[in-house]
């Protein structure tokens, strides 16, 4: 996949004008142990993200909570520190194909010329990089609306301050001209003059949402992070903003990142969508194709669970997750969705892990009589049981689980000691599998297809299950 993949169509009055670009966006936090401290692992929040958006679109970032998907807004609009990544502001697509080329070189084979130029691009267009006048500029121009509008008003100020705080940092407008043009911000948001003198408290969550958003729009920013800011409000109310962000996008040619979980909404507001799960990109194209034929089963199963994209009550009830979701402090080798997907090949990358959280969720009976796992690797391990009768039962029920047509070699049984090896799998990359789609579905990546629900079956419990006797398979 190139690094900056296009999310969906650009009409020629784009003239290849990208507002944001990301380039594998990594933060990761530390999980810190012990009297000293000590790092021991880190929280992978988002593991390695590459996006683009194009000037006045919007862009629907979806996906369940603890996704990471507010994590990357807050990277974007410079919150959060990247732990590593590239974050590109105002590129169009000629700089971007220029940078891959000039990064990809060796830097002892730049010539003087085209050292200066990667320079130049750095200190006007990546965050981080930025010359301090071009970071200023930046500030500006990226704002951000967030979820919760009561915690992000500072409850003891007026709306005037609120509003006008912007232009008086920025210096914008003082006394009776900063006055003016706060009504004037309000009155573009549905509020009024007899809103100045009030308190966060004495509105309600959709009006507070509003001043929000005027206080977003004061510095006339050309990009703005939506952090869910409809899933706290009312139905109607959500309906209200929603059309007020859709309204001031066209009249002042905003774009936007509409970050969320609600798929009847994305489906309303944007005109690209992409799908995280556990920190990573899993699907990205334009909304219908993606809503009318998702490549990667995650997103199958997000609309499949929205109530509100249709009323059929015979939808595909097989078309839904088992288990929980892992651990961002180790998350699945192979496609990360695999351990509960629906539709999982031997392909989709196989661990000894897996085996291990099927049996604890599933049968925990089994899984309390594991007394050691010698593991050689990710892959590969010797799992010790109690008794050889258990140690019969564990590859009878692995025998049955999507994972046993992914081991590299019979399982084998000598007496308490149960060996398994798994074929060893990368990562999946998000690659183009049609013009515009893009998905780390491995099985699309294949085919090109969709995966059919029928590939695999259902995950069942494995507790009672019959045995073999204690021989080796």
């Amino acid at each position: 996949m190139t690094a900056h993949a296009t999310l969906g169509p650009m009409s020629s009055a784009d003239d290849g004008n990208i507002v944001m670009a990301l380039k594998d966006v990594v933060v990761h936090y530390p999980v810190k142990e012990g009297v000293l401290q000590r790092v021991v692992d880190f929280v992978r929040a988002v593991d390695g993200v590459s996006l683009t958006i194009p000037r006045g679109q919007t862009l629907g970032l979806v996906g369940e909570s603890g996704c990471g998907k507010t994590t990357l807004g807050k990277v974007i609009a410079g919150l959060v520190p990247a732990t590593s990544g590239e974050i590109w502001f105002n590129v169009t697509r000629q700089d971007l194909d220029e940078l891959d080329r000039l990064q990809r070189s060796v830097p002892g084979e730049l010539s003087k010329v085209e050292r200066e130029r990667l320079g130049q691009l750095q200190s006007k267009h990546r965050l981080g990089g930025m010359a301090k006048e071009a970071h200023r500029r930046y500030r500006r121009n990226c704002q951000v609306v967030f979820q919760d509008a009561f915690a992000s008003l500072n409850p003891r100020q007026l709306v005037r301050d609120i509003v006008g705080r912007p232009l008086r940092v920025y210096h914008e407008v003082s006394g009776k001209d900063l006055d003016r043009q706060v009504v004037d911000l309000l009155d573009q948001v549905g509020l009024g003059a007899q809103h100045l003198l009030r308190y966060p408290h004495q509105f309600s969550g959709g009006q507070r949402q509003r001043i929000s958003i005027a206080r977003a729009l004061a510095l006339n920013p050309e990009f703005i992070v939506l952090d869910e800011p409809t899933s706290a409000l009312d139905v109607s109310v959500q309906a209200q903003i929603l059309n007020l962000l859709a309204d001031l996008q066209k009249e002042r040619n905003l774009t936007y990142l509409f970050i969320t979980h609600d798929l009847g909404v994305v489906q309303h507001m944007a005109d690209t969508i992409a799908v995280m799960y556990l920190g990573r990109i899993a699907e990205t194209g334009p909304t219908a194709a993606v809503f009318n034929d998702p490549l990667h089963p995650y997103t199958r199963v997000l609309r499949e669970s929205n109530p509100s994209l249709d009323g059929d009550s015979d939808r595909d009830d097989g078309w839904r997750l088992s288990g929980a979701v892992p651990s961002p402090v180790d998350p699945p080798r192979g496609c990360r969705l695999h351990p509960r997907c629906p539709v999982a090949a031997d392909e989709c990358g196989w661990q000894i892990d897996d085996v291990l959280h099927h049996l604890e969720e599933y049968n925990p009976g089994l899984f309390d009589s594991i007394g050691r796992v010698d593991r050689r690797d990710d892959f590969s391990a010797k799992v010790d049981m109690t008794s050889p009768e258990q140690a019969c039962q564990l590859r009878d029920a692995v025998t049955e689980l999507p994972a046993h047509a992914a081991l590299a070699e019979p399982i084998h049984v000598d007496g308490s000691v149960v060996q398994m090896t798994f074929k060893p799998v990368s990562d999946v990359e998000v690659m183009e599998v049609r013009p515009g789609r893009l998905t780390s579905c491995v099985r699309a990546q294949q085919t090109g297809m969709s995966p059919s629900i029928a590939a695999r079956p259902e995950i069942k419990s494995t507790e009672g299950m019959s045995h073999a006797s204690n021989s080796d398979t």
